[in-house]
């Protein structure tokens, strides 16, 4: 079993294709490592009986010749995204029940491409917050913890858990503000978060429709640019989905950073920052000039406005999304109640948990009369000029280097309750969401207190293959190969 669960997916896909292995053999071996690592709450959902039937199903098409790009390889869902007929919660106790007659176009895609379904992955309740703990499931546990468990990063932290664990080969993220990258960087995996339109948002409950992409976790950038590649496309039903065809990704891999301009803005160096975490971003310059890129510094100057923006942004949107779970066509519908104003209202407290109704209660703030034009119409605003700088950048530079995270993975329950600390974790990563474009975020080093650490990787919208160029060169010059202690 170790051996099948020490394959990357590229390799996987090799010795499945050679009949070395069969896609029987391997989604076994990952149902296994499920069991070995549930104590890490990274899986909310396990449907084995499904995955041992795409498989075989996976191992007639192999034999016949008919092989989808990810025939056979198993993947693990974030329960963001609707499964026909499998649970979908978001996490939350407002959807505890509910069973989607209807699969989302990227769990789509990755199925017609021969994907098989591991389950359910673990997940902030509604993609709201940033270590994994306001799940109605409990956190997800980072595979690195020793004495002390640790935050798996968030809001995806079940899949970068899992990833991490060796208990999903790839796994399925979103990210609003920093939902991939982060947890990618927290658990030492490959996280990318796509141009916002590559992946359809159809199927996938929505936290803030502006700013939400899917993408995928991995733990090599071969296997991103394989997962990326079969998650993308254009779909009719999400009038955001962009009809710009990807670039070969896979060709990009090979292209290397030489003549490239790598910018190095100097809004992200900030007061209080871990000083391995500069070291680390330092040592990622000195890579990339030994790759023969050339390093520009570019300023980004509204950087510092995009935490307070996106918290406008974000909360409006999740406002507004969030109004349809109100008990009375699905999801938790409370008893006892006088009136119908009176069922919203007790349905509502009982279904969400605290930090989502903050995040409500932010929103709905902001958008209320008298406050429009002075919260969310300025947050948009200054939203404009993220994007311009990011504009302006991009026509000098090819990609921009960054840390991924101020820290390593802190201790679950360190920060919970302290919103406004939590919220800070995600400084490098929120103006890539509220400019649309790609980013990606590379283990590169450990801290000293063996923690992995990640640096990110931004490219101009619609850049992928530029992005992976610059992400596989760092991977390579990185060489990072330390597992996870907790691994299966």
């Amino acid at each position: 079993m170790t051996e099948l669960l020490s394959l990357s997916a590229t390799e996987a896909k090799r010795a499945l294709t050679q009949k070395e292995i069969s896609a029987v053999e391997l989604t076994t071996a990952y149902l296994e490592a499920i069991d070995q690592t549930a104590g890490l709450n990274n899986y909310v959902a396990v449907t084995a009986d499904k995955a041992l039937e795409m498989a075989a199903n996976s191992d007639k098409k192999i034999a016949g010749g008919t092989a989808g790009t990810l025939e056979g390889l198993p993947v693990g869902v974030k329960d963001l995204f609707c499964t026909q007929d499998v649970s979908t919660t978001a996490c939350s106790e407002i959807l505890r029940n509910f069973v989607p007659p209807y699969e989302s176009t990227v769990t789509d895609n990755l199925w017609q491409a021969g994907g098989v379904m591991l389950g359910k992955l673990n997940c902030d309740e509604f993609a709201m917050g940033s270590a994994n703990e306001t799940s109605c499931f409990g956190p997800a546990v980072n595979p690195w913890s020793a004495e002390v468990p640790l935050a798996a990063g968030g809001s995806s932290g079940g899949s970068a858990s899992a990833v991490a664990a060796r208990s999903a080969l790839l796994a399925t993220g979103t990210d609003t503000g920093g939902s991939i990258r982060q947890p990618a960087a927290f658990c030492g995996v490959v996280g990318m978060k796509p141009t916002y339109g590559r992946c359809s948002r159809w199927g996938i409950v929505a936290f803030a429709s502006s700013l939400d992409q899917a993408g995928p976790f991995t733990r090599t950038v071969a296997d991103s640019a394989l997962m990326l590649s079969a998650m993308a496309g254009h779909d009719p039903k999400d009038s955001t989905s962009a009809p710009d065809e990807m670039p070969d990704l896979t060709k990009a891999l090979s292209c290397g950073v030489k003549g490239m301009k790598i910018g190095i803005p100097a809004e992200y160096e900030m007061d209080g920052m871990d000083p391995e975490i500069v070291a680390l971003w330092q040592q990622g310059q000195n890579w990339m000039v030994e790759a023969g890129a050339e390093l520009v510094e570019i300023s980004l100057p509204h950087t510092k406005y995009a935490l307070p923006a996106y918290y406008i942004i974000a909360p409006a949107e999740a406002s507004s999304n969030l109004a349809r779970y109100d008990g009375v066509r699905y999801g938790v519908r409370t008893d006892d109640v006088q009136s119908l104003d009176d069922m919203y209202e007790k349905s509502r407290a009982a279904g969400f948990g605290d930090e989502v109704q903050r995040r409500i209660m932010i929103g709905t703030y902001a958008l209320s009369a008298g406050y429009y034009d002075a919260y969310y119409k300025k947050a948009q605003q200054v939203r404009r000029l993220i994007r311009q700088d990011f504009d302006t950048a991009f026509a000098s530079v090819d990609a921009i280097l960054t840390p991924a995270t101020p820290t390593a993975a802190f201790a679950l329950g360190q920060k919970q309750d302290d919103p406004l600390t939590m919220y800070l974790n995600d400084v490098f990563t929120v103006p890539a969401n509220l400019a649309g474009i790609p980013g990606i975020s590379v283990p590169a080093g450990l801290s000293k207190d063996g923690l992995p650490l990640g640096l990110q990787l931004l490219a101009g919208a619609f850049c992928e293959d530029k992005l992976y160029a610059t992400a596989a060169t760092l991977e390579s010059m990185a060489n990072f190969t330390t597992s996870a202690p907790k691994a299966a």
